[in-house]
């Protein structure tokens, strides 16, 4: 199951590395926007930690507690990462496609209609990584929270903390 996000997030990095057009209005690039930028940046960083995590867990040893826990905050992270990165390039789509009259936006999709088509299938792939990370995260915290207890505060210190008794 880790390797499939990390086709997904090289696909959706491939095909927004090469979006560009130029046409009599100009040219648009995916670099010419920060959200497309950072969609690229988290794409390859999730696929590199889905490279990684799927070769650490096709290595034969036993669960620990520290590798479950390293598993479970690193599945998280990068989901909510993909998923920031999967919402914020939908708004700018969103934009592109409709514009916004209040502040005197422009549909570019229009005159870029190829850009916006190969970006809106990056954003796609994205959000189907995203649904991948979700399932690995909801995974690894099962596997966390069914193999090991949950962590107990210490009371051996002899504090008492007082409780409001109203």
């Amino acid at each position: 199951m880790r390797v499939v996000p990390m086709g997904l997030c090289l696909t959706a990095l491939v095909v927004m590395l090469r979006n560009s057009e130029s046409n009599d209005y100009g040219s648009l690039s995916y670099s010419d926007l920060g959200a497309f930028r950072y969609l690229v940046h988290v794409n390859g960083i999730c696929a590199g930690y889905s490279l990684l995590s799927a070769v650490i867990v096709a290595m034969p040893r036993p669960p620990t507690m520290s590798r479950a826990w390293t598993f479970f905050v690193l599945d998280q992270v990068l989901t909510y990462a993909i998923l920031a990165a999967g919402a914020v390039s939908t708004e700018v789509l969103y934009l592109a496609y409709k514009g916004d009259a209040a502040i005197t936006w422009s549909s570019e999709c229009g005159s870029f209609g190829g850009f916006c088509h190969k970006a809106t299938a990056s954003v796609a792939i994205t959000l189907a990584a995203v649904a991948c990370y979700a399932v690995l995260s909801l995974m690894s915290s099962y596997r966390l929270f069914s193999r090991f207890d949950a962590p107990v505060a210490c009371t051996s210190k002899g504090i008492e903390i007082p409780a409001f008794q109203g």
